[in-house]
């Protein structure tokens, strides 16, 4: 079963996210899309977007880097393994922390507000609650982790990312005798990445880049019609 959990789910998940994201945007593109709600509750949205957004952003990039980086090139670099621990602990702590307060905030606005409530669909709630847990059980583990502060732990979850990407038929062993609420956490964080294409989360793969080097002005409609200075009487 752990096998089954560590060496294969994260390859069904992964492939489910991809292929799934991809036939969603080609099939049904008007779906793609989070369904804003930002009339309602407007200064609740604004500040629990924030938070929660600049907190999942530091961890998704965090976990990215400090997962996937060879542990190599920390030690190139003289990052100890302790010393990563520390920075991972408190970064996602802090990270978390915000994340959740903001997560928080946006749940009880979509759950609480029956007009929002009345126009969320099931997987609104479900996977804002979804992600609400996983941020808890990310938490969870700092306490855990303040008792491996030399870097061994994180150590063996970065074999493990490692092993994943590279294909490692071993890969789940590196992980066999984690904590359980280490393995919670990676659990539920490949179950999100499984349900993604079927979620909101999807607009998240929209980064609207153009926006960067647009010109400062739009052009809302063409003018079609003369100038009035140069239309007849009576036009």
């Amino acid at each position: 079963m752990h096998t089954i959990l560590f060496g294969i789910y994260p390859y069904i998940a992964l492939t489910v996210l991809i292929l799934g994201s991809i036939a969603r945007y080609e099939t049904d593109p008007f779906t793609w899309k989070s369904s804003s709600s930002q009339l309602l509750r407007r200064k609740q949205l604004i500040m629990g977007s924030v938070l929660f957004h600049v907190g999942v952003l530091i961890i998704f990039f965090g976990h990215l880097i400090g997962l996937l980086t060879p542990i190599q090139v920390f030690d190139f670099i003289g990052i100890s393994h302790s010393a990563k621990q520390i920075l991972a602990v408190v970064a996602g702590g802090i990270a978390g922390i915000m994340a959740l307060v903001g997560g928080g905030m946006l749940f009880h606005r979509r759950w609480f507000d029956p007009r929002i409530r009345r126009n969320s669909s099931f997987a609104d709630i479900a996977i804002l609650a979804l992600l609400l847990l996983q941020l808890v059980l990310g938490l969870a583990t700092i306490i855990v982790s303040l008792q491996h502060l030399d870097g061994g732990e994180m150590a063996r979850f970065m074999a493990w990312a490692l092993g994943i990407v590279t294909f490692d038929p071993n890969a789940a062993s590196y992980i066999q005798n984690a904590a359980l609420i280490f393995k919670l956490h990676i659990f539920l964080g490949l179950t999100i990445f499984l349900l993604f294409p079927f979620t909101r989360l999807v607009h998240m793969l929209s980064v609207p880049l153009q926006y960067l080097t647009r010109p400062g002005y739009q052009i809302v409609r063409s003018r079609r019609s003369e100038p009035l200075s140069k239309q007849t009487p009576g036009e």
